[in-house]
């Protein structure tokens, strides 16, 4: 009990202290910056090339330097020696023969469709000879207009005179050939674009890599080789042997198109040469020096050379003493704007954090800092788990499966979907900062955590939680994918532990939710729908004893919680809590169960003994004794708000009347008889207000007909709003009108008329013999609804008329 008594007034202090309120928005500001920099930890002494140094400074450990001149030498060597990748296409030769071939081929066809070919082709041909009309093209129209489909099939120009020459040849078999072998016979030595920069590389040769095989050899003898114009300009003198029968006209004719058919299949791969080098500089090891602890760095007095800034750089490097002052200035400062705007727009008190505000925000900034360590620590070891890991897992993988979607889901149940979304956003800014600013895991984590929220915002079993994580699970296996996809890194087996991660990330949060949520509801005395199904059921310890030692508030108790369920449902407000609470407002009576007229059988009221002053004491002792009570037997914040509360600060009436007629009207104080507040603060307490008076009222009439019990309702309504008891509960005039309309339904179901029998028997609300003539004893006494009227027009104009009327 000292423990619940103790953290209640812990949450007392959180409430009501404004201060608080910045305290905890400093205290998280400075735990967020040291997880996001874990190496703010001392100062550096600062020194600049040739500063004097001030004092004499010592390796406090072991720790080794890079020289990185040496480093740097050994790295230039290992990719000088490099060997310089081209790419050699050996199968250009065939390539080019084969195009030579087919067009030639498909020119001997056209020319041998058509018969006398022989002495057509001996005629002048003239490609612009104009045909008469409705005439056949000859032979040679054929011709010339198949020279553009030559053209395009060889792969270069073809002057109107060589075309003619080729054509007066009837384009040959032989042509062709000598056209092929010339060519073929050059490129298979080699012909490089640029010879002047392949010479560069005589001393110690080439790779030439095949295109297509991807097979690879060195080459030493780089004079072999022909660069382009060598290439062309040697065309007519490896074409001698082969060209020395033929006319000048065809010889030329071979040579120009062999020169022009030529092409580079030896070309410069400058982007894998460059690649095989930074590889290879990359495993050249630094060149490092030890130095021992207690070695002198800096002596005083001296001045600072460029191998001392290294040592001191190696120092603060390898010891972790780096401090970024302003980056986490910087940092601190954008985090208290995100976190200040959060809250002005969403946060500030209205809604779910209206009550308990402080410790509402206790409780996020808790669990963001949770959350932000998990994800630093994860973050920091997945690179370690990769490396020791005997299957090739992403680093980044392992990031798709950390529950931080949890975090979200955890604040949805306590505060609702209204928070956990923006606060989605602020840790989805958070752990992308955590993650190297990533923006794709800044994507990933805010749809992660606001959907993880919304699947989560009706939770009243505990299987919902497995089943929000599933949901997750597999809206993070989309999500990774898309990120893959985005990113340009998607490869399968990468995916697959994509996939798995993300998968295992939404179960995760789930499973994780489940277990952290017990703990916040003992560390911070919350109420969860689970719980308050669980306290709904009547067979509770303190509810059964109150139906043995209280029966007439148990079943007062129960209506009453028919009632509020029912409202509140109606004007938007949590039926499941407010049900609850209505069973529960009036435990304390347990304690002194027979000074409540509910629980009275024998027809012996035992205030009649008691001075009007005690029985006030008595009567307004049942909110204290249910606190405790309900204190006992850890019932909740909530339902101890709701017992304290829901009597506001309203006043015994019937006790001061009998106290003014005994005493006299100066020498009472009507505070003595006035309930200690606070009043209602939730709709939901509102509720139990208004359905406890209603109820116990309902009792007193006679006769109770729909338009009476609507009267009554009315009038009781009209009288709490007008003694302000609803000013804190945000219960609007129309929600007033829906509780009414609600209230009228539900009694009128528990007082209707029964049928009277032939015998003279009846129910017990069909005649006079099951009247109650008086409420309890702890309420204002219900005035008769057909005096309301009158009530009304002496009230004036301050009245709410017409409460509950369709």
């Amino acid at each position: 009990m000292n423990f619940e008594k103790s953290k209640e007034s812990i949450n007392n202090l959180l409430d009501n202290n404004t201060r608080i309120r910045w305290g905890i928005l400093v205290l998280f500001t400075i735990l967020f910056i040291i997880i996001l920099y874990p190496s703010l930890v001392t100062t550096k002494q600062q020194y600049n090339l040739g500063d004097v140094v001030e004092r004499d400074v010592k390796a406090p450990k072991n720790f080794f330097i890079e020289d990185q001149t040496a480093t740097d030498k050994n790295r230039q060597q290992a990719m000088s020696q490099l060997l310089t990748v081209y790419d050699y296409d050996a199968n250009l030769a065939n390539t080019l023969k084969d195009r030579v071939e087919q067009a030639f081929e498909e020119l001997r066809l056209l020319i041998a469709s058509v018969p006398g070919r022989d002495q057509v082709l001996e005629s002048q041909m003239n490609p612009d000879q104009i045909l008469p009309e409705n005439s056949q093209p000859s032979l040679q129209t054929l011709i010339w207009e198949k020279q553009e489909q030559f053209e395009e099939t060889i792969g270069i120009r073809v002057s109107k005179g060589a075309y003619q020459a080729l054509a007066k040849e009837g384009f040959t078999q032989n042509t062709a050939n000598l056209i092929s072998k010339i060519l073929t016979k050059i490129l298979t030595t080699g012909v490089v674009t640029n010879k002047e920069i392949l010479l560069k590389e005589l001393d110690k040769g080439i790779i030439l890599r095949d295109v297509e095989t991807k097979q690879e050899r060195i080459a030493g003898n780089l004079n072999q080789f022909y660069g382009l114009n060598q290439a062309k300009a040697i065309v007519r003198t490896i074409g001698q042997p082969y060209l020395q029968d033929l006319d000048y006209t065809l010889k030329n004719l071979v040579i120009d198109f062999v020169q022009e058919l030529i092409q580079p299949n030896i070309t410069l791969n400058r982007s894998e040469t460059q690649e095989r080098k930074n590889k290879v500089a990359a495993e050249i090891e630094p060149v490092l020096y030890k130095i021992k602890a207690g070695e002198m760095l800096l002596r005083e007095g001296e001045r600072v050379t460029e191998i001392d800034l290294l040592k001191l750089e190696a120092l603060q490097s390898q010891t972790k003493k780096q401090q970024f002052f302003f980056s986490s200035l910087g940092a601190a400062l954008l985090i208290m704007c995100l976190l200040v705007t959060t809250y002005i727009l969403h946060l500030h008190p209205r809604g779910a954090m209206t009550n308990y505000h402080n410790k509402n925000l206790l409780l996020i900034a808790s669990l963001g800092l949770i959350f932000f360590f998990l994800a630093e620590v994860t973050g920091s070891l997945s690179e370690l788990l990769t490396q020791r890991s005997p299957f090739p897992i992403p680093g980044s993988s392992i990031y798709f499966g950390i529950p931080l979607g949890s975090a979200a889901m955890i604040i949805c149940l306590f505060l609702g979907l209204a928070v956990a979304v923006p606060m989605a956003l602020v840790f989805a800014i958070g752990f992308a900062a955590i993650f190297q600013n990533n923006f794709e895991m800044f994507i990933y984590f805010l749809i992660n955590g606001t959907m993880a929220a919304y699947w989560l915002r009706n939770c009243r079993e505990r299987k919902v939680f497995i089943t929000a994580g599933a949901k997750l699970g597999l809206l993070n296996v989309v999500l990774a994918a898309a990120i893959r996809l985005y990113s340009g890194e998607f490869s399968g087996s990468n995916l697959l532990w994509d996939w798995a991660f993300a998968f295992l990330g939404g179960i995760g949060a789930g499973i994780v939710t489940a277990g952290i949520v017990p703990l916040v509801e003992l560390a911070f005395d919350y109420t969860t729908d689970i719980t308050l199904l669980e306290l709904a059921h009547l067979d509770r310890p303190i509810m059964r004893r109150l139906m043995i030692e209280a029966p007439g508030t148990y079943h007062h108790s129960v209506i009453v919680g028919s009632l509020v369920e029912a409202a509140a449902a109606e004007i938007g407000a949590n039926p499941l809590l407010a049900k609850v609470c209505g069973y529960y407002h009036d435990i304390g009576k347990i304690k002194k169960p027979l000074y409540f007229i509910e629980n009275q059988t024998n027809g012996r009221n035992k205030h009649d003994k008691l001075a009007p002053s005690m029985s006030g004491l008595i009567l307004i002792a049942h909110i204290k004794d249910g606190v405790e009570i309900a204190r006992e037997n850890k019932l909740g914040q909530v339902i101890r708000d709701t017992i304290r509360q829901h009597h506001g600060t309203s006043h015994i009436k019937y006790f001061y009347e009998k106290a003014k007629q005994l005493k006299g009207e100066d020498a009472v104080k009507i505070e003595d008889f006035r309930y200690p507040g606070p009043k209602p603060q939730t709709k939901e307490t509102g509720l139990v207000m208004l359905a406890d008076v209603v109820e116990a009222a309902s009792r007193t009439l006679d006769n109770p007909t729909p338009s009476r019990i609507q009267g009554l309702v009315q009038n009781l309504i009209n009288q709490i709003f007008s003694d302000g008891q609803l000013d804190s509960c945000e219960l609007t005039l129309k929600d007033l009108h829906n509780i009414a309309k609600s209230f009228n339904k539900i009694l009128y179901g528990i007082h209707h008329h029964r049928i009277e029998y032939s015998d003279g028997r009846s129910t017990s609300n069909g005649n006079d013999k099951g009247k109650l003539k008086n409420g309890s004893s702890d309420r204002q006494q219900a005035k008769q609804p057909q005096d309301s009227k009158e009530e009304d027009s002496a009230n004036g104009e301050g009245r709410l008329k017409r409460l509950g009327l369709s």
